[in-house]
């Protein structure tokens, strides 16, 4: 998995962990981000799927599982991405969000999907 966020205390159900700002980029923008490293970074972004946005702060770095510990909203008025707790965590666990979307989603990943 390589880099990874995790928490040195306890976290209790319904934290906020993170608000992190976001970078929107446009459709053409996009495009030429699938062709670097960043593409497994970056997050479908607005009610279409041609915009994307690159997260600042953690949010890049939380590893994806279907059971995941922690989901995350998206606020396209505000540009950011809130990451919030679905169950208390404890200290030394790593925190976790579904890259479907929901944190209780199924739907197989891209890198799942192949």
């Amino acid at each position: 998995m390589g880099k990874g966020v995790f928490t040195t205390e306890d976290i209790s159900k319904g934290s906020v962990v993170e608000i992190a700002p976001v970078l929107v980029m446009s459709a053409d923008e996009r495009v030429l981000l699938d062709k670097t490293l960043l593409h497994d970074y970056i997050f479908e972004w607005g009610d279409g799927t041609d915009q994307c946005c690159m997260a600042l702060g953690w949010v890049p770095v939380y590893n994806h599982s279907y059971k995941s510990n922690c989901d995350y909203e998206m606020d396209y008025d505000q540009n950011t991405i809130t990451i919030k707790t679905v169950r208390k965590i404890k200290a030394g666990e790593e925190l976790f969000i579904n890259y479907s979307g929901s944190w209780d989603a199924t739907k197989a990943v891209w890198f799942d999907a192949k």
